[in-house]
C-alpha cells in the first residue's frame, strides 16, 4: 500500500535538528517527503537567502532519494497539487503553534480538500528549537552545533565571522 507523498514546508531559516526530526518521522509515515522553501514576503530578516537554505537542504539529504528540496511561493495548496502530494506535514512544538496551525489548516481544506495536514508534536528534545532563536544566539556567538545539523552549524559561523 503506498503512503504518498507529502509537503513539509517553511522557512527554514535556517535548518534545525528540530526540523531533521520532523522530516525523519515523516519519511515514516510517507513516501515521498518535499521539503519545501516557501519564500514569505512578512519575514523580512532572512540570515540565508532561500537559494542558500536549498542548497544547505539538499546537501544534507544528497543521500536520501525519498526527501526533495524545492523553492515555492505562493498557495501551498497549489503547489501540493503541482507536485501530487495529498498531505501537508507541520510541525507543533507548543500551545503557542496550534492556533495559527489550525488556522492555516482549515484554510488549506476550505481552499483544496483533496489535500489533508498532518500535524505532528516535536520531539521533546527540540520543543524550545526554533530558528528564530538559534539565529538570536549565533547572532552573538552561541554555541548552536547541538540545535543544527553540522553544515548549518559551519555556515553560522562563517555567516557571524564577517
Amino acid at each position: 500500500m503506498t503512503k504518498g507523498i507529502a509537503i513539509y514546508p517553511g522557512s527554514f531559516d535556517p535548518v534545525t535538528n528540530g526540523h531533521m526530526d520532523m522530516i525523519k518521522r515523516g519519511l515514516r509515515l510517507f513516501d515521498r517527503l518535499i521539503v519545501a522553501i516557501l519564500h514569505n514576503p512578512a519575514k523580512r530578516s532572512a540570515l540565508f537567502t532561500v537559494d542558500e537554505r536549498v542548497m544547505m537542504l539538499k546537501d544534507i539529504f544528497k543521500e536520501d532519494e525519498n526527501v526533495e528540496v524545492d523553492a515555492h511561493s505562493g498557495l501551498l495548496v497549489d503547489y501540493a497539487e503541482q507536485k501530487g502530494a495529498t498531505a501537508i506535514l507541520r510541525g507543533l512544538r507548543a500551545t503557542s503553534d496550534f492556533e495559527y496551525e489550525f488556522q492555516m489548516a482549515l484554510m488549506n481544506r476550505r481552499l483544496n480538500r483533496n489535500v489533508q495536514t498532518v500535524f505532528l508534536m516535536s520531539g521533546l528534545q527540540w520543543i524550545f528549537t526554533s530558528s528564530s532563536i538559534v539565529k538570536e544566539a549565533a547572532t552573538f556567538g552561541g554555541d548552536v552545533k547541538s540545535m543544527v545539523p553540522p553544515l548549518v552549524n559551519d555556515k553560522l559561523k562563517e555567516r557571524f565571522a564577517k
